[in-house]
């Protein structure tokens, strides 16, 4: 099978298209022929060198989601049927013509959607749904704050916060990533300059967001605890601006912060299986009944994985970049 290979540490310059052994499915695993994968940070820090692949993926092929058809079949496997098209995830490998995965960390397409579109949901869809839900336990009626609205979990998050009934404020660096985010379901829009929006934060939520989904990382946390309500609970995802801040601990205290850190790829088998099962069951039927969108911002061939992530990289995108096989 054709892939997508990481020579060496580097830019994107250093993958490369490489020829490697049809991978075999053992037990409880189904292989899928991949129709189309999707490009995630996580791919560019591997390609760095600075993320290495679980024990158990291929190390040096990326890709964290796939989308396409059951080929063939472990032995033990009840869920899934050779012919099934399905989307899910992968702790790595996605970027080639066929994955193996455990059968329960897939999901049925719903009917209608395309395999670039379904390749744009897991990685997206399930990080915010854990987050919102299951980390924040997000209730309708209540105020959430999103980073980085443009990114794929930004706006995965936006329209999830609409379907539970939420307020959304969000932020981005550009006027024009929150216009788009508007008619996802973003109430509230910020430009973020230079990093503070905490006192806009409160001119449109005196009191605070109850739950705030924090993508960016670094200063960011010290501006989320001035914004965040009193039981307030911030949800830490991604480090785009860093892995080092400092914060005032002062408000975590008075205001009885929870501060709660999370991770898709590293979790044991057990809990990613956990985190696809709730979003089989609460959020692929609101793909299916059109509550909730793919958003694409473009979609090039597995051969220009290197212009793929130079895109990502330079931060211009709104929504997920997709790549077809």
């Amino acid at each position: 099978m054709k892939a997508i290979a990481i020579s060496r540490p580097g830019g994107p310059e250093v993958l490369t298209v490489v020829e490697r052994p049809l991978p075999e499915p053992a037990r409880g695993e189904v292989r899928v022929t991949v129709r189309a994968t999707a490009v995630n940070r996580a791919d560019l820090l591997q390609r760095m060198g600075a993320y290495p692949a679980p024990a158990d993926s291929p190390p040096d092929i990326p890709g964290l989601e796939i989308a396409g058809e059951v080929d063939a079949v472990g032995a033990g496997v009840e869920r899934l049927a050779i012919g099934d098209r399905v989307f899910g995830l992968l702790g790595g490998g996605g970027y080639a013509e066929a994955a193996v995965t455990h059968e329960r960390a897939l999901a049925k397409m719903p009917a209608g959607m395309s395999f670039e579109e379904a390749a744009a949901v897991p990685e997206a869809f399930i990080t915010a749904h854990d987050a919102m839900v299951t980390r924040a336990g997000l209730a309708g009626g209540e105020i959430m704050l999103v980073h980085a609205v443009g990114s794929g979990v930004g706006t995965a998050a936006v329209q999830l916060g609409r379907a539970l009934g939420a307020f959304v404020i969000g932020t981005a660096r550009t006027a024009d990533k929150l216009e788009r985010a508007k008619p996802l379901g973003l109430d509230a829009g910020i430009v973020a300059e230079g990093g503070s929006f905490a006192k806009a934060v409160k001119a449109l939520a005196p009191a605070g967001a109850d739950v705030v989904l924090e993508l960016v990382g670094g200063k960011y946390v010290d501006e989320d605890l001035e914004a965040v309500a009193a039981l307030g609970r911030i949800v830490l995802i991604g480090l785009m601006a860093g892995a080092r801040t400092e914060v005032d601990l002062s408000r975590v205290l008075r205001k009885r912060v929870s501060i709660i850190g999370t991770v898709l790829r590293a979790r044991p088998l057990e809990e990613k299986i956990a985190a696809m099962r709730a979003f089989e069951a609460q959020v692929v039927p609101l793909f299916a009944r059109g509550k909730l969108a793919p958003v694409i911002d473009t979609v090039m061939s597995l051969d220009q994985a290197a212009e793929a992530h130079a895109r990502m990289a330079s931060n211009v995108g709104f929504g997920k970049i997709v790549l077809r096989t």
